[in-house]
Order: structure tokens, then C-alpha cells, then sequence
């Protein structure tokens, strides 16, 4: 890939955002991020990266605990601890996209990089049931659990990015692209995104 892109991948639990950021980032040979945001939000900060999990669980500002190892770059004195740390992860994904061209799965980074050139910005849905059975099949979540698990995470994921960028979450104007993955196998999701990206 001769220019310096940037795709995000937003996801709805169960759909194979993961699975599909990660295929694409092999075939464009390029930087795959996920958990690795928060390793590097971690490190940055000396917190652990549990702190940084919860965080993403709320949207209210209301975790228990103290930050006092901040990044000195990063402006936070009275936010919340949630709040902070999206600073943190913010600036991280930043600095990411700014090294070149790579795939950016979750943490509201389609969001976070809206002012950035050429990032191209995925969001991926799928059929409640193929979900629940990716998630049964793939995350080994218990049968009986897997549809309150999968509704009660991506509501947690539209509460999350809804309080931190204002817009909302899955909504048509916030993507370049959006795909149901049910439609057709994730080798072939790969392939649609891998010639609208070529196009861009």
C-alpha cells in the first residue's frame, strides 16, 4: 500500500471485527491494533491495564480510584479517571496513526482520528443470532448467557461512545463503509474493504 491509510474497524460484539482487522492488516502487511492501544496506554501511564478495561465499562465517571502518574503531555487535572484515561488512549491512537498506515480495531478511533487524512472508518454488524453463536463458538461464552451477554456488551459499547465523542454509535454518517457480516463469509468482508481501501 504506497499511501499512508488508516482504517478503523467499530463492531458490533460477536460480528468478527477482530478477526476481520486483523486479515486485513496481514494482506495490506501493515500494524494491527487492538488490546495493543491499551498495552501501550498502560505503559505510557505506569497504571495497569485492568484500569484501563474498567474504564471502558463506564461512562459516568465514577471508578473509584486515583490516577497521579498521567502522561505529563496530556492536559487532566479534574477529570474523572475514565475521562483521563481516554485522553491517554486517545493520544496513543494518535501517535499510531501519525507512524503510518495501520488498522485500528474499536476504542472510538474512528472518532479520535476525524480530522486525520485518509482514514477510512468500518463499522461491522451482523444478525443477533450469528453473533450469539460466534460468541458461544469463538469467546466460549456459556449458551444460555451468550444473547443478554452479547446485548449487554454492545450496549456498553454504544453508552461508551456516546458520552465520550457525542455522536452515535453505529449510526450510517459516522462510517465511509458499513457491512453485515452475516451476508457473507469474513474472508470475503476482507476482500470488500481491501478494494474500497485500494479505491481511496
Amino acid at each position: 500500500m504506497d499511501k499512508h491509510k488508516i482504517i478503523t474497524i467499530s463492531r458490533q460484539y460477536g460480528s468478527g471485527g477482530r478477526i476481520v482487522g486483523k486479515l486485513l492488516a496481514e494482506r495490506l502487511g501493515i500494524p494491527f491494533y487492538d488490546n495493543e492501544i491499551i498495552s501501550l496506554a498502560a505503559e505510557k501511564t505506569g497504571l495497569s491495564k485492568e484500569c484501563f478495561v474498567n474504564a471502558e465499562e463506564t461512562s459516568t465517571g465514577n471508578l473509584l480510584l486515583s490516577l497521579t502518574t498521567l502522561t505529563p503531555s496530556v492536559e487532566s487535572f479534574g477529570l474523572p479517571l475514565n475521562e483521563k484515561i481516554f485522553l491517554v488512549q486517545s493520544q496513543v491512537i494518535k501517535e499510531v496513526a501519525e507512524k503510518g498506515s495501520c488498522v485500528i480495531v474499536g476504542r472510538s478511533a474512528d472518532y479520535i482520528l476525524s480530522e486525520t487524512e485518509n482514514c477510512i472508518n468500518v463499522f461491522l454488524q451482523a444478525d443477533l443470532k450469528d453473533r450469539i453463536n460466534r460468541a458461544v463458538a469463538q469467546y466460549d461464552l456459556p449458551e444460555k448467557n451468550a444473547e443478554a451477554s452479547v446485548i449487554k456488551t454492545d450496549k456498553r459499547r454504544a453508552n461508551y461512545y456516546n458520552y465520550f465523542t457525542g455522536l452515535k454509535w453505529g449510526a450510517a454518517e459516522n462510517y465511509d463503509l458499513i457491512l453485515n457480516t452475516s451476508r457473507m463469509d469474513l474472508e470475503k468482508i476482507v476482500d470488500v474493504i481491501e478494494k474500497y481501501v485500494s479505491l481511496i
